[in-house]
């Protein structure tokens, strides 16, 4: 029997059950908010924070990731969900949409808990754009099955950590709201870009099965006019994992020796366009910091890079790569039951 909730009071049903049923019951079906702050004028700290609400379990969640003060940022805070998917506060940590499609609010009270206290305001720098629904299967099981919205916009505030505040002023950045299936153990290997240049933001998402065989691409370039965005037609990538010394190196089983990410990455526009983008990162965030050398742990994460766009253009973004296994960024596969198939992989087998 459905349960009828305070959100069901609002007019927005989409499908006939209530606004705590989904689609499909599943263990990894999630809504989620992602926002990221950096600064323009090349490498610095990052901010980053979330806010998840997974129906099945009953959860609601947030992580603080990034670097500030040269120093890791991570942190989990959850709490139980049941019916409340609307108050959007985990611990000490607060979201409130100011003016939707323009501005929101993001609160971390100082405690115990938190790497860094901050109060800080997106507010939006371009038009939403919103990504085509993506599905991937593992034989007949759902890993990948969501859509997703981004934008870019302009950071303002305070951070604080260990007792030292710093004031945030026209810092850029990105925040997405997805929702649907996203199984990150089983990915074999997803690439989000969020790259902000002075005319605007080129975003963009690509997921590959192991052997590099594209499953999906979309985005856009997203102009800090507010005009409307324009969405990608083609993308390309040659990026490559680097080591302390500037060289290429493979990222193995964990990624030991990896500290970077360089190369470049080509976006094809519906007008004609062509963007190409020289990339040059360092990690902005580690995803084995989650769960160090577990074989189910994700690889990559989030690199902050300094962007140079073909017309001159210089500017800094967020490039991700994750994932389990792939020919070039995962060779040794790291999970289990994988896609295209869902078997796991012999150990010795390269994509």
């Amino acid at each position: 029997m459905g349960r009828f909730d305070a959100a069901d009071e609002r007019f927005g049903h989409q499908v006939p059950l209530p606004f705590r049923d989904v689609a499909i019951h599943h263990h990894h079906w999630r809504e989620s908010l992602f926002f990221v702050a950096q600064s323009p004028d090349g490498p610095d700290d990052v901010a980053i924070l979330t806010l998840a609400h997974f129906p099945a379990r009953r959860e609601m969640d947030s992580l603080q990731l990034g670097r500030w003060g040269g120093k890791p940022v991570v942190a989990r805070h959850h709490r139980p969900a049941d019916g409340d998917h609307d108050d959007w506060r985990v611990g000490p940590v607060s979201i409130e949409v100011l003016e939707p499609r323009r501005s929101v609010r993001l609160a971390v009270a100082d405690s115990p808990s938190s790497p860094v206290s901050l109060d800080l305001t997106f507010t939006a720098r371009t038009e939403p754009y919103q990504l085509r629904r993506g599905t991937m299967l593992a034989g007949h099981e759902v890993i990948w099955d969501q859509t997703h919205m981004i934008q870019s916009g302009w950071w303002d505030g305070t951070v604080t950590r260990d007792g030292t505040t710093r004031e945030i002023r026209r810092w850029w950045g990105q925040r997405d709201h997805s929702w649907g299936i996203r199984v990150h153990h089983r990915c074999p290997m997803w690439m989000w870009l969020a790259i902000q240049l002075p005319e605007g933001m080129l975003g963009v998402w690509c997921w590959e099965l192991p052997n590099g065989a594209r499953v999906y691409t979309d985005g856009c370039f997203a102009p800090g006019d507010f005009s409307d965005p324009v969405p990608v037609t083609a993308f390309s990538h040659d990026l490559h994992w680097r080591d302390g010394l500037g060289r290429d190196v493979s990222y193995e089983r964990h990624g030991s020796s990896v500290r970077g990410l360089a190369g470049n990455c080509s976006a094809r526009l519906a007008n004609g366009r062509t963007i190409d983008i020289e990339v040059d990162g360092r990690w902005a965030q580690r995803y084995d910091a989650f769960n160090p050398g577990a074989p189910d742990a994700l690889g990559g994460g989030l690199m902050e890079c300094t962007v140079t766009a073909s017309d001159g253009q210089r500017g800094t973004g967020i490039v991700e790569v994750t994932g389990q296994w792939h020919h070039r960024h995962f060779p040794l596969h790291r999970g289990d039951r994988l896609p295209p198939d869902g078997r796991t992989p012999e150990p010795d087998e390269r994509p």
